[in-house]
């Protein structure tokens, strides 16, 4: 039952009496290392079982001590077992409502909600209610976003559209997982780790080890290192499947009026609502191997939700129509999510070039310098010749992305090549404009355009257009803009 406006405190469900103990224990287990070898050390295990009865009692004592409050005009949460802290906010400065339900707490029916205003909160400075009843959150969702929403659902000039699902996750979409290498980040991580800990020397001198070692002397370095590099590419492969089943598995993105509402998670579910009249446009974002398996992600350009990461992520790589389809029913404009844009001109192309050739030609330029004085092995020239080719395919695919589209209330920006992106902003959010030069980009004749708006990631960026033309692709997308000297 949701908790009405009230001037009451109230407390959290009775059950994380039976989560936040675990969760402190899970927290705290360099402490009780320090207590077990403490107890260890002086022959007295009461050392172990205080120091456990402490995060216990510690993780009791936060149920006790949390409290929260909805008022007409904010709300509050109320922690703190040893400093007391008062978080406030203005519920007319609430932008979103997520909730994240770990396993534990889907087990006991719980989650954890989430208040934003679209600021940077992290650690004590987030409003986080853990956890509610998970049949409580809808109405209390609905309680919080009253004031966002309330006014465009009662206006009768703009009836309420039927609710609809703008994507579903597919299991198709499991084949861009191990083209993002989240896979490989996991394992090199894991190694710095194991590294750290002195567990892998132990294990080079095992007798295993030792085995496996005089085994590839007999067989072959070369045949060991391809060896290798197979297992840890299959393990990276399956690790990033891994990842992104349990992460996007069940992903609904589902629009009701002005409420756009996402839902993924297998094992920990997660959802976020957003205020559709906030979106101020869409990002797709198109990593190169994803890009050549024909896949795209889409990050909303909302105000009030931070620009990069997860929190303004839509949908996951997945299809690029998929993504397409889903930013053209979101801004209803076709034409701004897939049309052709305007390239910027030779200048922009021939500065894609020099920067994409300057490494081959100092690597070709010291293998010469190697080659008549020390020598150079017999594969550093078949090495060259491979970056010199990525080098050329990368100068090409840059100059081929680079674009724009200015008009029509809205801004289009497209660039990169690795991590190429398209920015697609409305003009109505865009509150400032800079032109920057650089030395070399003065020498050249382009500027780099800077939008700057509230959403996203704050400031968008049109690179190396004609510097004459800066300030009128400007003009033709903030009308205000048109009567300043710079845009005459």
């Amino acid at each position: 039952m949701t908790q009405p406006v009230t001037q009451d405190w109230h407390r959290l469900s009775p059950r994380m009496l039976l989560v936040h103990p675990v969760h402190e224990v899970l927290r705290q287990i360099p402490v009780l290392i320090g207590s077990l070898v403490l107890g260890s050390a002086t022959g007295n295990p009461l050392w172990t079982l205080l120091g456990l009865g402490l995060v216990v009692g510690y993780g009791v004592a936060r149920w006790f001590t949390t409290t929260y409050r909805i008022g007409a005009d904010e709300v509050q949460l109320r922690t703190g077992v040893l400093q007391r802290k008062v978080l406030s906010v203005p519920r007319n400065r609430i932008r979103s409502v997520s909730t994240d339900a770990r396993l534990l707490h889907r087990l006991l029916g719980l989650t954890v909600l989430e208040v934003s205003t679209g600021q940077q909160a992290v650690g004590e400075t987030s409003f986080a209610l853990d956890a509610m009843p998970a049949r409580e959150v809808p109405g209390l969702r609905a309680v919080l976003l009253a004031d966002s929403l309330a006014p465009a659902r009662e206006d009768p000039a703009h009836p309420v559209a039927p609710g609809r699902v703008l994507a579903r996750w597919q299991p198709s979409w499991l084949r861009y997982s191990p083209l993002t290498l989240t896979g490989l980040v996991m394992i090199v991580a894991a190694f710095g780790v194991v590294s750290q800990t002195g567990v892998l020397g132990a294990v080079q001198d095992s007798p295993a080890v030792r085995a496996g070692v005089n085994a590839a002397e007999s067989v072959g370095v070369l045949v060991v290192v391809a060896v290798g590099v197979l297992v840890v590419l299959a393990a990276s492969v399956a690790l990033s499947v891994a990842q992104s089943l349990v992460t996007y598995a069940n992903l609904e993105l589902r629009r009701d009026a002005d409420i756009l509402h996402l839902s993924h998670g297998l094992l920990r579910v997660r959802e976020h609502t957003f205020d559709m009249r906030r979106l101020r446009g869409g990002t797709l974002r198109e990593p190169l191997l994803v890009r050549m398996f024909g896949g795209a992600r889409l990050d909303a350009v909302m105000t009030g939700v931070a620009g990069a990461g997860e929190a303004s992520q839509l949908l996951p790589p997945c299809p690029k129509p998929t993504a397409e389809a889903v930013l053209t029913d979101l801004i209803a404009r076709p034409d701004v999510v897939s049309g052709l844009l305007t390239a910027h001109g030779p200048v922009a192309t021939r500065r894609r070039w020099m920067r994409a050739m300057t490494l081959p030609a100092l690597v070709a330029c010291g293998l010469g310098v190697a080659a008549a004085t020390v020598g150079v092995p017999v594969w550093s020239w078949p090495a060259l010749a491979v970056l010199t080719s990525f080098s050329v395919f990368l100068a090409v695919d840059r100059s081929r992305s680079l674009g724009h589209r200015a008009g029509g209330g809205w801004l289009v920006a497209r660039a990169g090549s690795l991590q190429r992106r398209r920015d697609c902003v409305a003009a109505a959010g865009i509150v400032g404009w800079t032109v920057r030069q650089t030395l070399l980009q003065r020498r050249a004749g382009v500027a780099t355009l800077v939008a700057a708006t509230a959403a996203g990631v704050k400031r968008y960026e049109v690179v190396d257009v004609p510097a004459d033309r800066a300030w009128s692709i400007a003009a033709s997308t903030s009308p205000w803009l048109g009567d300043t000297a710079w845009a005459r």
